[in-house]
């Protein structure tokens, strides 16, 4: 299941359920790591829930309500795939600052009393003054509730706050209204964001452990190779002719030996990593068993004496003699290897420096962190002052850098769509906030809207939609706050900052889909602004129910009014002047039954013909066909971006173009040794399908120019990508001088397809 779709369930199976049982079950069992047994266990708990819910009947999965009793802004408490364990996110035993709060307040140690103590005089103030501090943490939006309400009593809406109390009131005793007091403000999202905090980036180090390969090495240049040289040099001692002797050279070689003896059983004991000098066939171990046997006063028979020989002659031919210049070199280039400080303890410094920050928030300047040791540190810790803090740390600290988004992109700390959507929403928060003219208030939906934003997706029936913010009883309550004077409203702020963000994400991961989640935050701030035209989600083919709800028609109808005529409505054979008729038509059915549609049987109809179903019978691949359509038909937003929103990515369209086709020419070389070549291509023909939109908005000259520069681009790839693309090659250029495919979508027979990803055939290009 792919769990970044939008989710369009066949039925509420529980089979599903029982396999995630099933394998937390077996990591609850089986796993080494003891952290990571006890998250199985939980995981078996709460799959043991959804699984008790659904036979019961009080979870209804599929709904937007899924928890019997349980409105559908109460935040449910969701596992991989979309099911709700029956439990609320809010809810579950006291946290510490409810228990502080009640002995604080002089209240039992319960929810109600708590919420009853929050109406009161004293609670208000207490209320107050978070609201003024702004020192407060929304965690589920739900912390977000009793501070509305305290907002709206102090400024004079009785009413408003009295219906808002009376909707929360039938679950205080089992949600958590009450805010988490903060010892600072909450962060100020406007301009900067960050993807770890300091408390994160601190967790990833102390979990970080020394690595064993590094270790095992470390002892053998430091302990073992050196205690080698000594053994070799005793028995070089005994040497005639060129040739080690078995018997003892003066009388206090034994002696020697025996000490020798004694102190590498006193090494082996301490240093246990390395194994290399217990094995009796390595020449460490030859020459010590050589010696016990001679310290014993056991002759060596002329097999262990052979041994012995060829082992100090592969010793001396490899090392060179002790003592040696040569000799000497190379041990000193250990030594020094050997003494470098390990990333381990490193880390622990790295630790102590980030300790002195802030833990809630991002770091600003990291500069100062990823400077070498110093020298005070040097004699707190024994680290060599002046060792350099190693990349693979310094990534660790850089994942908290603070700072704008497009920062965080070109430094590689959102190296991907994905990474980047966790991040938008700090973003949107602002953006969404700034609507409402009230400081506080404003930090009030901010940080709701963060805590939203962490709540996840349930798995949905029958085209119903996720719950949204707006839909939350206390922000419903404050929406007349929303400020509607033109200028000081923030629609234009939410036009810029989609707008940027559009821009970001085309331009940086050119050639890649955009994420749902991404999609999503592009949608709060389309309707905010409003926009006109809605963004469409990426839907998952394993669970895709055959319809489409009427946004994507309405996307469909704006890709026609930017693309109508261009380069993509020929290569992929569109009749956008049909899809504007259908939207007008179905907006007119929709007038004459006087209530919005759920769906639009006409999209769908028209995304099965042009899949070319012949078969009603269900599969992955089918469905696929279906959706690779609709998204070809929406160019999956990138119209909504160009045409709508007025993104302009720098440094143009032709440079996009040409950074999807490498994209395209990358993913190609991966699919002969893919272990799921399918997937691989599929994804090439989604970077192909946006390297078509991007051409299709260059200028004649510059399209001209990049047909013509194809073939050099895919010489610099392995000689099987030219092979593969040939006939897509083929194609693009067969419609860029007038041509058109067939309704197969081939035409020169056969040397010359459309590319497209999902096929229920076997792929040409493999």
């Amino acid at each position: 299941m792919n769990d970044n779709a939008e989710q369009q369930p066949l039925a509420a199976n529980p089979s599903y359920a029982e396999g995630r049982l099933a394998a937390a079950f077996v990591t609850a069992l089986t796993h080494q790591d003891a952290d990571t047994r006890h998250r199985a266990e939980l995981r078996v708990r709460r799959w043991r829930e959804v699984l008790a819910g659904m036979a019961s009947g009080g979870i209804t999965v599929g709904s937007r309500t899924p928890v019997a009793g349980f409105p559908s802004w109460v935040t449910p408490q969701v596992l991989r795939g979309g099911f709700a364990t029956g439990s609320a996110s809010a809810g579950g035993p006291l946290q510490a600052h409810e228990t502080d709060a009640a002995r604080d307040f002089g209240v039992p140690a319960e929810r109600r009393a708590l919420f009853a103590y929050c109406l009161t005089e004293p609670g208000l103030a207490w209320l107050w003054g978070l609201l003024d501090s702004g020192a407060y943490e929304v965690g589920v939006p739900e912390e977000a509730a009793l501070l509305t309400v305290a907002w709206l009593v102090r400024h004079g809406e009785h009413g408003a706050a009295l219906d808002l109390v009376r909707e929360l009131e039938p679950f205080a005793d089992r949600l958590r209204f009450l805010p988490r007091p903060a010892g600072r403000p909450g962060p100020d999202a406007d301009a900067f964001v960050h993807r770890r905090t300091v408390a994160q980036s601190v967790d990833t180090l102390v979990r970080r452990r020394p690595a064993p390969a590094v270790e095992t090495q470390r002892e053998a240049l430091a302990v073992w190779q050196p205690f080698g040289d000594e053994l070799l040099a005793h028995w070089l001692s005994t040497a005639r002719d060129g040739e080690v002797l078995a018997v003892a050279p003066d009388a206090g070689w034994r002696a020697r030996s025996e000490a020798l003896l004694d102190r590498y059983r006193e090494l082996a004991e301490r240093h246990t990593l390395c194994t290399k000098h217990r094995k009796p066939k390595e020449n460490l171990g030859i020459l010590r068993g050589a010696l016990e046997e001679v310290v014993a006063g056991r002759p060596l028979t002329p097999r262990r004496l052979g041994l012995l020989r060829h082992a100090v002659r592969s010793m001396v031919r490899r090392r060179g003699l002790p003592g040696s210049d040569a000799h000497q070199e190379l041990r000193r280039r250990q030594a020094g290897q050997a003494a470098l400080p390990s990333h381990h303890a490193l880390a622990q410094l790295m630790i102590r420096r980030l300790a002195v920050l802030p833990q809630d928030t991002g770091i600003t300047d990291i500069a100062p962190l990823l400077g070498p040791v110093t020298a005070q540190e040097g004699e707190d810790t024994g680290l060599p002052a002046g060792t350099v803090v190693p990349a693979a740390i310094g990534r660790t600290v850089e994942a908290a850098l603070s700072a704008p988004l497009a920062t965080l992109v070109e430094r590689g700390v959102v190296p991907s769509a994905e990474v980047m959507a966790e991040l938008v929403p700090q973003l949107v928060a602002a953006a969404t906030a700034h609507a409402y003219e009230d400081e506080t208030l404003r930090a009030v939906m901010a940080a709701n809207y963060r805590a939203f934003r962490r709540r996840r997706s349930l798995l949905l029936l029958n085209l119903e939609q996720q719950v949204r913010v707006e839909e939350l009883p206390w922000v419903r309550a404050v929406s007349g706050r929303r400020s509607a004077v033109p200028g000081a409203s923030d629609d234009a702020g939410a036009l810029s900052v989609l707008r940027q963000l559009g821009e970001l994400a085309v331009q940086a991961f050119p050639g890649t889909l955009l994420p749902n989640p991404l999609v999503r935050e592009f949608g709060v701030l389309g309707r905010q602004c409003d926009l006109g035209v809605p963004f469409v989600e990426e839907l998952a083919a394993d669970i895709f129910m055959g319809t489409f709800s009427p946004k994507f028609l309405k996307a469909a109808r704006a890709a026609g009014d930017l693309l109508s005529g261009s380069l993509y409505e020929r290569y992929y054979g569109i009749d956008y002047a049909a899809i504007r008729n259908l939207a007008i038509a179905e907006a007119g059915e929709a007038l004459t039954r006087g209530h919005a549609p759920r769906s639009s049987p006409g999209f769908a109809r028209l995304c099965a013909e042009r899949a070319g179903s012949v078969t009603q019978r269900w599969s992955t691949a089918a469905n696929g066909r279906v959706i690779e359509q609709a998204q070809i038909l929406t160019t999956h937003n990138l119209a909504t971006l160009a045409g709508r929103v007025g993104i302009a990515p720098q440094p143009g369209w032709a440079d996009l173009a040409h950074r999807s086709f490498v994209t395209v020419c990358r993913l190609v070389t991966r699919v002969g040794g893919d272990r799921w070549p399918l997937r691989t291509i599929k994804d090439a023909a989604y970077a192909w399908r946006q390297m078509i939109f991007h051409l299709s908005l260059c200028t004649e000259a510059e399209r001209r120019r990049f047909l013509a520069g194809m073939a050099a681009e895919t010489a610099r790839h392995p000689a099987r990508v030219a092979t593969r693309l040939g006939p897509a090659l083929a194609g693009l250029a067969l419609v860029a001088e007038g041509g058109a495919f067939g309704p197969d979508g081939t035409a020169d027979g056969g040397r010359a397809r459309r590319l497209v990803g999902w096929t229920t055939e076997r792929h040409w290009m493999r």
